[in-house]
């Protein structure tokens, strides 16, 4: 299916039979792409895990073939400049990007600087630009960390601060690598007003042309459903190839056993009308029938968790940004004397303390268990992993137990070799490299193809995979992973489930952060939420069986959490943990039953 096509004329976005080549990849990253995007036009764009899409936006970006090491075939043309004449900066005049990995387009020490940078490179009236950044900033509801120091943010609240410095400058083009990867609900809503009212035209008739990537389709769509996504869809095959492309409701109908085929996350209407061949989402008495004719009642739950492996009393979380203070060593100082020392001491914990992130965390990592922290960007989430990592000292209280392995949220910062088969085999004994382990780890994560290939040239989603494949490798008792599902497509997310609960079922005690409540609710036996306490401090609101603590208004409204609907439907229907679970399994079964598949035309 392809949209009428706007004439030359009106077109900012050209591109005609682009091809992209890597030397360590056997297969194109791009096949034959044609695409034309008019002015003020929104596009998103669909496929499973490693189809093209971030290398798409690459090669309108100029990225492709200027900075990255790849081939370029066929002709692209953005606001009538061929990119493969122009440098990534000339491109810059008429192209933003908000990259898969938001850190690393930040390079300036504090907020209102990285946003004032784009407008001061366009020579702006230095009177306009204090508007501007205020602008920016509050239409991604980020106007509170406009004088924050950039090493001082979340993850999520770094990914608000990259997309409000890519919209403050009105591009011709924008590109919105996975913009909600990271964001609490009220993130996902200020990105979604931003794509309806902040982008649309300006004073001269026509605002940016976007060009956006996503998994979270439904979180992204919100109330509106498929009505609330860009009113054009693109389709990337596994093999790079558009097979698809027009009004968004025809397309994702028309595909959407393709693409759940493929192991695409679609709009829970468009989910369900492909389950039940049924439209009108949760809200049809036909659908929610069917729905509870074909998902399990009830489950065997697993067993009781055992001892704790990792015990976390009194403890007081840094912000990752904080240094400690530096102190002379002791015998620097012999005029010091033994009171004066431990006064000094004190008088640092205390500091130390009233600059904590979070205070007084109590908690208990069980083996054989999942447990979830959620709460609002900024809460501490990633922090708090980090101390029960021992890679950031707690400000105060004790992390008792075996040292954990840890995911971390930017999946592409821990990865240490120059092939995906020596990055699984890192730190594993030669009897553990000889006895089939990683062999069956790359197969199990869909890497047996990209077992030589260079880790830092994966797609996004790979990466995760491949972190991902590190991580379980190993045998740790804990293990702590950060936003898992960042880049990951539908079938990528439900073999992580399963990879989950696989390691806790094997006795291991698993700590998840994700702000994707539906996998949350499809893997996690516990919850932990994080949000204010009172006084402005933060810190634990509420923990227990995940169903209570989903169930629960008071601890959703303290950590900003918004229940999916499909979630939300269940819980009404009386199911514990394990029967969510094994509701949400049942959904995902036809996607891991299947060998994975291109989308069909």
């Amino acid at each position: 299916m392809t949209a009428a096509r706007p004439n030359d004329a009106a077109e900012v976005v050209r591109l005609d039979g682009v091809a992209v080549h890597h030397q360590r990849r056997e297969e194109p990253l791009l096949a034959g792409v044609d695409l034309r995007v008019a002015p003020g036009e929104h596009v998103l764009v669909v496929g499973p895990s490693g189809s093209g899409k971030s290398t798409l936006l690459r090669v309108v970006s100029g990225v492709v073939p200027h900075t990255v090491a790849a081939e370029l075939e066929g002709t692209a043309v953005v606001a009538g400049t061929p990119t493969a004449g122009s440098s990534v900066v000339e491109l810059s005049r008429h192209v933003a990007v908000l990259a898969q990995d938001p850190a690393s387009g930040v390079c300036l020490p504090v907020v209102e600087q990285e946003l004032a940078l784009p407008l001061e490179n366009r020579a702006t009236p230095p009177a306009a630009v204090d508007g501007l950044v205020d602008a920016a900033l509050d239409v991604v509801g980020a106007g509170a960390l406009r004088r924050r120091r950039t090493a001082e943010l979340s993850g999520g609240e770094v990914q608000r601060v990259a997309l409000a410095a890519a919209l403050v400058a009105r591009p011709d083009v924008l590109l919105l690598d996975e913009p909600t990867s990271m964001l609490d609900p009220a993130g996902v809503a200020a990105v979604r007003g931003a794509l309806a009212g902040a982008l649309g035209p300006d004073a001269d008739g026509a605002g940016p042309a976007v060009l956006l990537v996503e998994h979270r389709l439904d979180e992204l769509a919100g109330g509106d459903g498929v009505a609330g996504l860009p009113a054009r869809t693109v389709v990337l095959s596994a093999e790079g190839r558009v097979v698809a492309d027009g009004p968004t409701t025809e397309v994702l109908h028309a595909h959407a056993a393709a693409l759940v085929a493929a192991g695409c996350w679609l709009p829970l209407e468009v989910e369900l009308a492909a389950l039940t061949g049924r439209r009108g989402g949760l809200a049809d008495v036909g659908v929610v029938e069917r729905l509870r004719e074909a998902l399990p009642r009830t489950a065997v739950d697993d067993a009781a968790p055992e001892e704790p492996v990792l015990r976390v009393r009194g403890v007081a979380v840094r912000h990752r940004g904080e240094r400690a203070r530096r102190r002379a060593p002791g015998w620097l100082t012999p005029w010091v004397t033994p009171a004066a020392r431990r006064r000094r001491d004190e008088e640092t914990a205390a500091a130390l303390l009233d600059a904590a992130l979070l205070r007084d965390v109590d908690l208990d990592v069980r083996a054989g268990e999942v447990l979830a922290v959620l709460g609002p960007n900024g809460a501490g989430k990633s922090s708090l992993l980090l101390t029960l990592a021992g890679l950031l000292p707690p400000a105060a209280g004790t992390v008792e137990g075996a040292r954990p392995a840890m995911v971390f949220q930017e999946a592409e910062h821990q990865l240490v070799a120059t092939s995906v088969r020596a990055e699984v085999e890192a730190g594993l004994p030669a009897a553990a490299r000889e006895d089939g382990r990683v062999e069956r780890a790359l197969a199990d994560h869909r890497l047996a193809h990209l077992a030589d290939a260079d880790p830092h040239r994966l797609s996004g989603g790979e990466m995760r995979r491949l972190s991902l494949a590190a991580l379980l490798v190993h045998d740790r008792p804990c293990l702590l992973v950060d936003e898992p599902t960042l880049g990951l497509d539908r079938r990528a997310v439900a073999e992580l489930v399963r990879a989950l609960r696989r390691a806790a079922a094997e006795g291991r005690g698993v700590v998840l952060v994700s702000h994707d409540l539906r996998t949350v609710a499809a893997v996690a036996d516990r919850a932990v939420v994080l949000g204010r306490t009172g006084a402005g401090t933060t810190g634990v609101v509420a923990q227990g069986p995940l169903t209570d603590v989903l169930r629960d208004d008071a601890a959703l409204a303290a950590g900003r959490l918004e229940v999916p609907p499909l979630v939300r439907w269940l819980l009404d229907e009386g199911r514990d943990p394990a029967g969510v679970r094994a509701a949400l399994a049942a959904l995902d079964e036809p996607v891991l039953a299947r060998p994975v598949a291109a989308v069909a035309a």
